[in-house]
């Protein structure tokens, strides 16, 4: 699985250099990172509703297509800032072994 995160993470990079006119993320780039946040705020609601329909349905086939708009715009925000995924990764395995309770009393405000 991290092969398709490492492929696409090298995906967004090229497109991050490359015209606005030449690709979707490229133009979100050129927008800037307000743009980007924009974008994840709104799969994110989507993401919600094929949730919630999914449970009423028990069709989640909306709600995996939705998580993935969803993740896509979230690596597109992490390119924006620079950030490999693998922070990302890191950072869950950090916690893998944490109580969610306690991983989120240890945190720093």
């Amino acid at each position: 699985m991290s092969d398709v995160l490492q492929a696409l993470q090298e995906v967004l990079e090229q497109r991050k250099k490359a015209a606005p006119d030449s690709s979707y993320v490229a133009s979100l780039h050129a927008k800037g990172l307000n743009k980007i946040l924009e974008k994840i705020g709104e799969e994110a609601t989507e993401t919600i509703l094929a949730a919630k329909d999914a449970e009423i349905s028990g069709s989640t086939k909306e709600v995996i297509a939705e998580t993935a708009d969803l993740w896509f715009h979230c690596l597109v925000m992490l390119s924006q800032l620079d950030v490999e995924h693998t922070a990302v990764l890191a950072e869950l395995e950090r916690r893998f072994d944490l109580s969610g309770l306690v991983e989120k009393a240890n945190r720093t405000k």
